[in-house]
């Protein structure tokens, strides 16, 4: 199986999420945002960083990428398509998850390690964690604050798969770094196929780097990467 790795002027962590999945055999290839021709992938993902350094509001112009037509297509045959932080920006922007990204509660751009609880394991990102399962990655974003005009629809389709906590699992405004609405650190499509998180996982791979709680989301975004599809 091989896992396309999207790179757009800007994008900075393509080499975190390549050696986190190389960490569990999983073959990968950097793809440049010109591309038009993703029929080789069985998965792909949107990194974090500042595509096109952010300019207009995040994600905007690498919505409109030549390679986003393919992971439009890929998304509806069913592939798995992960985006993380600036990739969860741009899979808002094309509208293949739903709600923005937008600047955090207090302003300020936050680079440390926080928690987040797992909600749902019926996503690529959480198939082999558990409900409840508290796991700590870092966060790093200024525009990590997630907003919806129709959160009730997010909320009663169990789309959110995360959410900031506590260490213990709690939620409240403490817990919640960015002031993201209902806490929402990480969300699905309806069919399951498309996630996002903001938060880092593949910064969390291995206990060297503080925490290696974020190897199940890599591993489930893994279990989820099937057959090439055909065109």
């Amino acid at each position: 199986m091989s896992v396309a790795v999207v790179v757009f002027p800007g994008t900075n962590c393509e080499h975190d999420i390549v050696h986190a999945l190389d960490l569990i055999g999983v073959e990968t290839e950097l793809v440049w945002h010109t591309e038009t021709d993703l029929s080789g992938a069985d998965g792909v993902v949107l990194p974090g960083g500042f595509a096109h350094g952010d300019y207009l509001r995040t994600g905007a112009i690498a919505r409109f990428s030549p390679v986003m037509s393919e992971i439009d297509r890929l998304a509806a045959l069913g592939a798995p398509i992960l985006g993380i932080c600036n990739g969860f920006q741009i899979l808002c922007e094309a509208g293949l998850l739903p709600g923005a990204l937008v600047a955090n509660r207090d302003l300020k751009f936050i680079c440390r390690h926080i928690h987040v609880r797992v909600e749902s394991t019926d996503s690529i990102l959480t198939n082999r964690a558990e409900v409840g399962q508290v796991l700590r990655i870092p966060l790093n974003s200024y525009e990590g604050n997630y907003i919806a005009e129709a959160i009730d629809d997010v909320e009663n389709a169990d789309l959110v798969v995360a959410r900031y906590s506590n260490p213990d699992g709690s939620i409240d405004k403490q817990g919640n770094p960015n002031g993201s609405t209902n806490a929402i650190a990480a969300i699905t499509n309806e069919r399951r196929n498309v996630a996002a998180i903001m938060p880092h996982p593949e910064r969390a791979a291995e206990s060297i780097l503080g925490s290696s709680d974020g190897m199940v989301m890599i591993e489930s975004f893994a279990a989820s990467v099937t057959a090439p599809l055909s065109a």
